[in-house]
């Protein structure tokens, strides 16, 4: 066994736990990222607020991809809102 299949066999406990934690917590985190990004906006007066949408809504997907993603290393897209 080569040292990357040793570190994803040691990994994959913790990507199945982190994996579960996204899905199970998926909206909460949403909401909070939002709530960030608007507090974020506003302290820096509009002026970034195109960087802080993209960037929240990149981070958004991630979160989207690691709650519904598969044992076996597949991504299913999140269900669409």
């Amino acid at each position: 066994m080569g040292f990357m299949d040793s570190l994803k066999a040691k990994l994959g406990p913790a990507q199945d736990k982190v994996s579960d934690l996204a899905k199970k917590h998926e909206k909460k985190i949403d909401e909070n990222l939002d709530k960030a990004a608007r507090m974020v906006d506003e302290k820096t007066k509009g002026k970034y607020s195109t960087k802080i949408h993209s960037g929240t809504g990149k981070a958004k997907g991630t979160v989207g991809r690691i709650a519904h993603k598969e044992r076996d290393g597949d991504d299913n897209p999140p269900p669409a809102s």
